[in-house]
């Protein structure tokens, strides 16, 4: 079976809403040996860009939505993420990472993403899950000692919570030794600009590629 079938497999696996069945596929792209970033990148993220592309059309609802990124979020965290700690020993940490979906808001398909991108490249990862309050970011920052704080927002209605955090991290003290990263739907460099953010990414990737600039990696 060529490898793209194999990523078509997962990606399909996805479209299913069928977490078990995504697990599989996802188990069987790692034996065929295709790499966990690969199989995150060309297999998992294009089934829920699919997905997402759908439910905004209303093709698709959301409990499809949630489906599928429960399935994406399942297969991430039981299979690729042990294989990625597999290689824990030689893996040198570039930096600790507190991520979450802000408060008011409970999508975290996008969030889960950057996440698992930003563990696989090498940084420890700290996810507080969605509708995360203020102070738990800021309580997390200064409990592990984190280099960057990335902040998620879906809806329009909660991305001043965004400016929220980075303004409980000024009163905190510590904003300026954290580099705070906004994204999400609504979000734009704009936005990140005039809440004082120091990077935005509007696709998980580039959010790996953006935190790794903020902290001199690139």
């Amino acid at each position: 079976m060529a490898l793209n079938d194999v990523l078509n497999e997962v990606k399909e696996a996805v479209l299913s809403f069928d977490s078990e069945k995504t697990v599989e596929a996802v188990k069987k792209a790692l034996k065929a040996g295709l790499n966990p970033i690969d199989i995150i990148e060309k297999g998992i993220t294009p089934g829920l860009q699919i997905v997402g592309k759908k439910f905004e059309e209303g093709e698709l609802f959301l409990m499809h939505l949630v489906a599928a990124g429960e399935a994406a979020k399942k297969a991430i965290d039981q299979v690729i993420q042990p294989e990625l700690l597999k290689s824990g020993s030689e893996r040198k940490t570039l930096g600790k990472v507190v991520i979450g979906t802000v408060a008011g808001d409970i999508h975290d398909i996008g969030k889960n993403i950057v996440a698992a991108l930003l563990f696989a490249a090498g940084f420890e990862v700290y996810d507080l899950g969605k509708d995360v309050p203020t102070s738990e970011f800021v309580k997390k920052a200064k409990e592990v000692n984190a280099d960057v704080v990335a902040l998620s927002a879906l809806l329009s209605t909660t991305l001043p919570v965004q400016k929220e955090v980075i303004d409980a991290l000024k009163a905190a003290g510590i904003r300026e030794k954290v580099k705070v990263i906004v994204g999400g739907a609504p979000a734009t460099k704009e936005w990140a600009e005039k809440i004082g953010a120091d990077g935005y990414a509007a696709t998980a990737t580039e959010a790996v590629t953006v935190v790794k600039k903020l902290l001199n990696f690139d």
